[in-house]
């Protein structure tokens, strides 16, 4: 560090991060950043200090650095590569899935990006598999949110939470499985509204049971659905017949 002689400082901060040793390497590249930059060593000071950052698991500073270097080098081989390093650093900084997901939805958007940019690249399948997993989550999150809804008995909060879930993931594998607490939900909430309404909503839970049948009629779920969908139909019946009796 206290030496001036910059090329000697250059190969011990190379022979630090073949090593591994991102710490010391990173402390001498910061310097060597400065002193070299424009000069025919600063793409690949600029490259390695970049991963320094990003293997010392400091992921912002690294997706900045990232950034910089594509920015700087735009032609250059390594372009490409940083490219998909700034979005994978925000999949590292993606949390566990009951904290916010901001790096997770940021982490589709630049993968994305990526695969728009880089359409023959070898990472897209990579990249793919990186959506799929963040959305897996998102999904995964959104779920928990309405099933919380459901636990609480907010059955019409839980409906609406589990009919937005569906529409954002129209081919999950969970489809039936987010069908039927709807369907639950709803006539839990039928269950308790007032007698007037009763009738309205009971008929909503058994459109929900045919549509259910129409869309999944191999699903496991479909025996407890015709349960929902007689229960319901008994229950109109029922309330019809007192209405009819306070008529007379």
């Amino acid at each position: 560090m206290k030496s001036n002689d910059y090329d000697y400082k250059l190969r011990v901060a190379d022979k630090y991060y073949d090593q591994k040793d991102y710490n010391h390497a990173q402390q001498l590249f910061e310097e060597l950043f400065r002193i070299f930059k424009g000069s025919e060593h600063f793409e690949d000071i600029y490259y390695k200090f970049a991963y320094c950052a990003y293997y010392l698991k400091d992921y912002a500073n690294a997706e900045n650095l990232f950034k910089g270097f594509v920015e700087n080098f735009p032609n250059s081989n390594k372009a490409e590569e940083m490219d998909y390093m700034r979005a994978y650093t925000f999949f590292k900084q993606s949390p566990k899935v009951d904290l916010d997901q901001t790096n997770t939805t940021k982490t589709i958007g630049f993968m994305q990006a990526f695969i728009n940019t880089h359409p023959g690249s070898d990472r897209q399948k990579e990249a793919t598999t990186i959506i799929d997993k963040c959305r897996a989550k998102l999904e995964l999150k959104d779920y928990k949110s309405a099933q919380l809804y459901y636990d609480l008995a907010y059955y019409k909060a839980a409906g609406v939470a589990l009919t937005s879930l569906m529409n954002s993931y129209p081919d999950s594998e969970k489809s039936d499985e987010y069908k039927y607490l709807i369907i639950k939900s709803d006539y839990q909430f039928a269950l308790q509204s007032v007698e007037e309404k009763k009738i309205e909503r009971f008929e909503i839970v058994v459109t929900q049971c045919n549509e259910f049948v129409d869309r999944f009629p191999d699903s496991r779920l479909n025996k407890s659905v015709q349960e929902y969908l007689t229960i319901s139909q008994n229950n109109i019946k029922s309330l019809k017949n007192e209405q009819a009796k306070t008529a007379n």
